[in-house]
């Protein structure tokens, strides 16, 4: 059962999407290409060009060229000029030349190589948006809000997205070193990283206890609304009787397409608005809706997010939040509202273009504030206090030994660790929300 969509125009072949702030995510679908108009938008019949603007745009072209110290051919000057004006828009739009299109295609299916990190840009740095799990990036220690200050020794200052996902892409086992600046550590200290074919399974499940489970989806991919289907079943399967509970873990999930964060909203969903997009053009306004039919049948759902979901994410927490169908716990999300379309150019080039924001159904644009949990839980370290109290038995003096064999006891399971907090939060509130339920 997948989710029904509805667009204001259908004239437009072509596929929107919510990309992340810069190294992943994107499903791109080729368009039919006009020869006399390449990305199939509409011209305006009268378009008045600012002459003084291009009179000077030409000034610079020329000086460069007759001046500069080294000769610069005419395509280098072009595209660099075309790189300015797609950058000098917001950071999420960008001109893709064949190497990164190529990349930007290959992330969605869910394998490349590379480190595993979603990046942005902070006051002038690299900003890690979240590492991805099972990575090189994770297992390094990176964290969501870092700032990437070098990469190798090139300093990343001013740097663009692009040109920082070219030096750190590479072939597997080759390493890297990035330099790290973290809010919490006045120094700056090194990370070596050996890179790595990155096969991403999005979609994970795991029974936390007979009853409870617990599904984490790292990113959007084409196909995360079929395999949070089939996980929920395995669930099921392994508890051998309905759940009681789920919980949903979206923290440090960078975002991805915009159909599949449909597709996992429609999932927990009996219907009902999921998001909705506008933008200047009447083919960017775009609505989802989900189908009839809740998998999980009206159970209690905990999603857990924090700073490092983003877009996609958002979508999926912002839905459900509005539905009032599961209660959001952890820390505000990234806060990216905005929808990237890929424009494939005659050139093996695209434009990755901003062209509409998004709303969750109650009309709430995240565009810079993020969604706000329902239950604030910050990640916390649990640390066991010794016991309090008198004296017992063993400790009096000519106390009396016991005369039966003394049994090891075994360590306690544990549903999660002590670096996370949040998890074991939700698990706690989903019991109490199950019990809730079943006195109602």
């Amino acid at each position: 059962m997948f989710c029904k969509v509805s667009s204001r125009s259908s004239q437009r072949p072509g596929q929107h999407l919510l990309a992340g702030a810069g190294l992943l995510l994107a499903l791109v679908l080729p368009l039919n290409l006009q020869a006399n108009n390449p990305l199939d938008y509409p011209l305006e019949p009268q378009f008045d060009l600012p002459l003084d603007e291009l009179r000077s745009f030409a000034e610079v072209y020329e000086r460069i060229k007759q001046a500069y110290v080294h000769e610069v051919d005419d395509r280098s000057l072009l595209e660099n000029a075309i790189k300015g004006m797609l950058s000098g828009l917001d950071p999420h739009s960008a001109y893709l030349e064949p190497e990164a299109f190529r990349e930007l295609k290959e992330s969605t299916q869910g394998e490349f190589s590379g480190l595993g990190i979603e990046i942005g840009i902070e006051e002038g740095y690299i900003k890690v948006i979240s590492p991805i799990d099972d990575t090189p990036a994770s297992k390094a220690g990176l964290r969501p809000h870092d700032l990437i200050t070098r990469i190798n020794d090139t300093p990343t200052r001013d740097m663009s997205v692009e040109k920082a996902i070219e030096l750190m892409r590479g072939d597997a086992g080759t390493s890297l070193r990035l330099t790290i600046q973290r809010s919490n550590i006045n120094q700056p200290f090194e990370v070596e990283l050996t890179r790595a074919v990155i096969r991403i399974t999005s979609v994970r499940q795991r029974l936390l206890e007979p009853g409870f489970g617990y599904l984490r989806i790292s990113q959007f991919q084409n196909r995360s609304g079929e395999e949070t289907r089939a996980a929920l079943a395995q669930l099921t399967h392994e508890n051998r009787e309905p759940l009681q509970g789920l919980i949903l873990d979206l923290r440090n999930n960078p975002g991805g397409v915009l159909k599949a964060a449909a597709d996992v909203a429609d999932v927990f969903l009996d219907g009902g608005l999921i998001v909705y997009t506008e933008g200047r053009l009447s083919d960017t306004e775009m609505r989802f809706d989900a189908a009839p039919g809740d998998a999980l049948e009206g159970v209690p759902l905990v999603v857990l997010i924090n700073g490092g979901s983003a877009s996609a994410s958002e979508i999926v927490a912002g839905a459900l939040q509005d539905h009032q169908r599961a209660l959001i716990m952890g820390t505000a999300s990234f806060g990216k509202g905005s929808v990237q379309t890929v424009l494939p150019l005659n050139n093996d080039r695209a434009l990755k273009m901003t062209t509409a924001l998004y709303y969750t159904p109650r009309g709430r644009s995240i565009q810079a504030d993020g969604i706000h949990p329902d239950i604030e839980v910050s990640n916390a370290r649990v640390t066991l206090l010794d016991a309090e109290g008198g004296t017992r038995e063993a400790d009096l003096d000519r106390h009396l030994s016991s005369q039966t064999p003394r049994e090891e006891g075994k360590p306690a399971a544990r549903l999660g660790t002590s670096d996370d907090y949040p998890l074991n939060e939700a698990l706690n509130l989903l019991k109490g929300l199950a019990i809730f339920k079943s006195r109602i």
